[in-house]
This record gives structure tokens, sequence and C-alpha cells, in this order.
């Protein structure tokens, strides 16, 4: 009895250190992508959150944030058909997320919005009637998990910031949105990685443009 107590205590100790292990390296990559300006760098820290994720295949978290460096990078990109491509390991990388969770939550679904986004982006001429409405309808579906996920606004405010005015966007259109994910973002726990919480700095940058004069 005694061994195997012992041998019990053993596993869950060597499972817990790999837990943090995961987390640490983890929080380590994505922290260096999301506050690199360096392009290049960007790219190699995202190929590093998908080899995380390979690794710890298991974990939704991993693979959350590998398609959520592959849709950002997408927004950077100037050639279409690297724009999409990025997009549709984005897309691989969500629905592995959503397979190990066994079901969407409001973290994949604004994911999911912001690929769409992504897609939209690329040709708007052609793409905005299809990829528009699913971009709104996968933040609705969020906004009925989580009315409080400040990721939402800043995407709802993204959408609108870019839009040109007499399509009813520019700052004074987004401005609100941005201002709702300041008050959400602020009330955000932040200590742990695998719950995400990316977007604060970017909704900060967009709330200082907005209060620009043109």
């Amino acid at each position: 009895m005694k061994k195997i107590i012992l041998i019990a205590t053993a596993l869950i100790s060597f499972t817990s250190l790999q837990a943090q292990d995961f987390k640490a390296t983890l929080e380590k990559n994505f922290t260096i992508f999301d506050t690199s300006r360096d392009i290049q760098q960007k790219v190699e820290q995202s190929n590093k959150l998908s080899l995380i994720a390979k690794k710890w295949s298991n974990e939704w978290s991993a693979h959350y944030y590998a398609a959520y460096s592959k849709a950002l990078l997408s927004f950077m990109e100037k050639d279409e058909n690297k724009r999409d491509a990025y997009l549709d390991e984005a897309d691989k990388e969500k629905e592995d997320a959503v397979s190990i969770l066994g079901k969407e939550n409001d973290e994949t679904y604004v994911l999911a919005a912001m690929i769409a986004n992504g897609r939209l982006a690329v040709k708007p001429a052609s793409r905005w009637q299809k990829y528009g409405k699913i971009f709104d309808e996968d933040l609705d579906k969020a906004k009925e998990m989580n009315p409080d996920n400040p990721r939402i606004y800043l995407l709802s405010g993204n959408s609108r910031f870019y839009k040109p005015k007499m399509f009813g966007g520019g700052k004074k259109a987004a401005l609100p949105f941005y201002e709702k994910a300041g008050e959400l973002f602020a009330k955000e726990n932040v200590t742990d990685i695998t719950k995400p919480h990316w977007g604060k700095n970017q909704n900060d940058f967009h709330l200082q443009e907005c209060k620009k004069e043109d």
C-alpha cells in the first residue's frame, strides 16, 4: 500500500510540474509575440506557439494562442495568398481548441470573429457580405455567453475604426466600443495564461487614436 501511495504521489507531482512547465512556456512565448513590434520576430514566435500546440496537443489554450497569432499575422501581411494561408492555419488551430474543449466558448467565438474579419480584410469588396455576417454572428454568440468579455468590444471597435465614415465607421463610431472594452479590461484577471486575456494594449492604442483630432 505504501508503495502504491508513493507512486501515486510521484505521478501527481510529475503532472503538476508538467502543467507548470506548459504555462510558463506558453506565457513566455506569447508575451514575446504580443509585445514585439518586429514582424519577423512575431513570425518566429508564432511558429514557436505552433510547436507548443503540437507538444501539448491536449491543451486547448495552446491551440487557441497559436490560432490567434496566425490570425494577427494575416493583418500584417501584404500578399493575399499568404494572408489566407495564415487564416487557414488559424482556422485549423481554432477547431483543434474547440475539439479539445468539446464545445465553443466565448473566447473561441471571439477568435472565430477575428478570423472572419481577417478573411474580409483580404478582399473587402468581394467578401464583406459573407464574412461581415459571420463576424457579427460570432460576436453575438460570444456576447450571449459572456457579455463582460472585453475582446468582444475591442473587435467591434476595430471593425468600425477601419470602416469608412460613409459606411458608418470612423473614430467617433468606434470610441464607445473601445471605452466599454477599457472598463472590462481593467477588471480582467490576467494571472493565468490559460484564460485568454489579450487585447488591452491594442485597445489602449485605439482609444488614444480615437481621441485625437482628424
